[in-house]
């Protein structure tokens, strides 16, 4: 009995940091609404699991979680489209706690040119 009660919080144990991963790339974390925000890359980070913008929003800084590299491709997007000094508008869920400033990207703008990351999430 000791021993299957060991394996059984073992195997609980080993399950808690992928469940908390599944959490953290989901939409678990959002509000479920959307905001509509400004401004100029200052750094980008793309790949797996998602790209990063760091964008400056009249001099408040953004985190923007941009989609995986086939879900950017997908949507239109070339490299270099997403780079430093480049002005964007994005439209996504913000995080539910507003002051951490980060918001997963549904659709984007460059210019007039609009780039749907995330079909039906509007």
């Amino acid at each position: 009995m000791t021993r299957l009660l060991f394996i059984a919080v073992l195997a609980l144990g080993l399950m808690a940091p992928a469940v908390g991963a599944l959490a953290h790339h989901g939409w678990s974390w959002t509000t479920g609404g959307n905001i509509d925000l400004t401004g100029i890359i200052e750094t980008v980070r793309l790949g797996n699991p998602h790209g990063i913008l760091k964008i400056d929003v009249e001099g408040e800084k953004w985190t923007a979680e941009v989609g995986q590299p086939w879900r950017n491709e997908r949507a239109g997007l070339k490299d270099g489209d997403l780079a430093e000094g480049v002005e964007l508008r994005v439209i996504g869920e913000p995080a539910a706690d507003i002051s951490d400033r980060r918001v997963k990207v549904e659709r984007l703008f460059l210019g007039k040119r609009e780039y749907v990351l995330y079909p039906g999430r509007d």
